[in-house]
């Protein structure tokens, strides 16, 4: 485990520099590349999110759910179902392009099939939905990162040599250091994240049941 003030320590212990050069600024700057990193070479399971809304009828747009929206990543997949109706839909990911030419007149309404991001914190369906639909969207959204005010996160906590050397990583592009201490840094960092990438995949074994485990005993031939 690693927390901030440790790591803003290693960070200037290991380049052997000091704050008059390394500001907290400058290193702070380091830890967010690092860790913006980190969320797009290894999908994480602290990284899912579930997230709910209702549509409007005749309204194509809605609001992401869910706090902290500027840290959305991707959407995984968006489902819409009817209150009244248990059956749920998958909706297909398109461009703007495509669901203007699919469904150019907004104000006609049909059960929506696709759906394409409009701007940051906004998804916008085609067509546009005739009913007050429930929509639920797995989401990949970054933790808060770590700070002075956030001392600790799940990546310094659980994978604190990931966030380490991808820390140093930044941090010697920045100080122009030795491309052999890079290189090392950046070794150090794929051989850490192949780890935590491992550790992730053990945690997603399938348990029995999905396996085909025997559940239920067979009765036996007789000879």
């Amino acid at each position: 485990m690693t927390t901030y003030a440790e790591l803003v320590t290693q960070i200037r212990d290991y380049t052997e520099t000091d704050s008059a050069v390394l500001t907290d600024i400058i290193v702070n700057d380091f830890i967010e590349h690092a860790e913006k990193r980190i969320f797009r070479d290894v999908d994480l399971d602290v990284y899912r999110s579930y997230q709910y809304a209702t549509l409007t009828q005749g309204v194509p747009f809605v609001s992401l759910p869910g706090a902290n929206l500027g840290q959305l990543a991707f959407i995984r997949s968006a489902q819409i179902y009817d209150p009244a109706d248990p059956i749920r839909y998958y909706l297909y990911q398109k461009d703007i392009t495509f669901m203007n030419e699919y469904w150019p007149n907004r104000d006609t309404t049909a059960q929506s099939k696709y759906y394409a991001m409009w701007d940051q914190d906004t998804i916008y369906l085609a067509p546009t939905p005739n009913t007050a639909y429930n929509i639920e969207l797995a989401l990949n959204k970054q933790e808060d990162g770590l700070s002075s005010s956030n001392t600790e996160t799940w990546v310094s906590t659980n994978a604190p040599k990931v966030l380490l050397y991808a820390s140093l990583s930044e941090a010697f592009k920045f100080l122009k250091g030795p491309d052999n201490m890079l290189q090392y840094y950046e070794q150090g960092y794929q051989q850490a994240l192949q780890g935590l990438q491992l550790e992730q995949q053990g945690r997603r074994r399938r348990d029995e049941y999905y396996d085909g485990v025997l559940r239920l005993p067979l009765p036996s031939q007789q000879p």
